[in-house]
């Protein structure tokens, strides 16, 4: 069996790349707000929210509202909290109201506001993930939830709702009902997209092997399947009687094979599968 072994990248190779992800997705928030949210008056949450609504209702350069936001915003979050956010989250606070800027006079992708909701959110997600994957954020309303969280003992997540609520229920207000419910659209496909920039869409699965015969099964696993086997005590909780506990993870393309494995050498035993997220280390994908 031949091992792969992945070099380290070198530090100032790393950290040019992820001030690549840092632009590149704060250029793909700022496209995706100017294009599909704004025209449609789409206001789901954050800073972007606040400046939709100030544009519609007072004409206000969505880019200079993101500013006087954003900069006094990460100001009071390097005094409150400390300097944990760093440069990289400075160049995604003024970078990302700067394409705002530039991109103002393109033309909407739709005036469909469900459709401008749900690629806009896409849009957004995506990017806010690429912003993520760089160690950084864009600031605005994530520094002020972080500050009230500081200062309130609220969880982190109530306060992002909270603000995040509290822009959407003015966008009610200012606007209709409609435009609101669009936004929580926006929202949602926001939050899931982040997750599948982050994780992939390539689910892998974790089997738990409770078997009598656990060196036939170990031994098949290593050598049939090519994959790593993690070998775990455990307790019955009738018996009391120790049993071993076999762990693998495996590729989607791997699982049927596993199971058919399984059963081959022992019908009665028994596994519990899990779907893993992320899995990194060898023979998965490098962290």
């Amino acid at each position: 069996m031949v091992r792969r072994i992945n070099k380290p990248m070198h530090p100032t190779v790393e950290m040019i790349l992820e001030y690549v992800y840092i632009l590149i997705g704060s250029a793909l928030i700022a496209v995706s707000f100017n294009i599909f949210l704004l025209p449609n008056r789409v206001a789901s949450g954050g800073v972007s929210g606040i400046s939709t609504i100030l544009h519609a209702t007072l004409g206000w350069q969505p880019a200079y509202v993101q500013w006087a936001f954003n900069i006094p915003l990460f100001i009071a979050g390097v005094v409150l909290l400390g300097k944990q956010f760093g440069v990289k989250t400075l160049v995604g606070t003024i970078f990302l109201p700067f394409v705002v800027y530039l991109t103002k006079d393109i033309e909407p992708a739709t005036h469909d506001p469900l459709l401008g909701s749900l690629f806009g959110g896409i849009g957004v997600g995506v990017g806010l993930g690429i912003v993520f994957r760089g160690k950084a954020s864009t600031g605005g309303t994530d520094l002020a939830a972080q500050i009230i969280h500081k200062f309130t003992g609220l969880s982190l997540g109530k306060c992002v709702i909270l603000i995040d609520g509290f822009i959407v229920l003015t966008a009610a207000i200012v606007f209709d009902i409609e435009r609101a419910l669009y936004a929580l659209i926006g929202l949602f496909v926001t939050s899931k997209t982040i997750d599948f920039v982050q994780v992939g869409f390539g689910y892998s699965k974790m089997a738990m092997i409770i078997t009598n015969k656990e060196e036939e099964v170990r031994e098949a696993i290593l050598h049939k399947i090519n994959r790593g086997v993690t070998k775990m005590s455990g307790y019955g909780g009738y018996t009391e009687h120790e049993r071993p506990i076999l762990m693998c993870v495996v590729e989607q393309t791997e699982f049927t094979k596993l199971k058919q494995l399984v059963k081959s050498i022992d019908p009665s035993a028994f596994v519990i599968v899990m779907d893993a997220a992320e899995v990194l280390g060898e023979g998965f994908k490098r962290a």
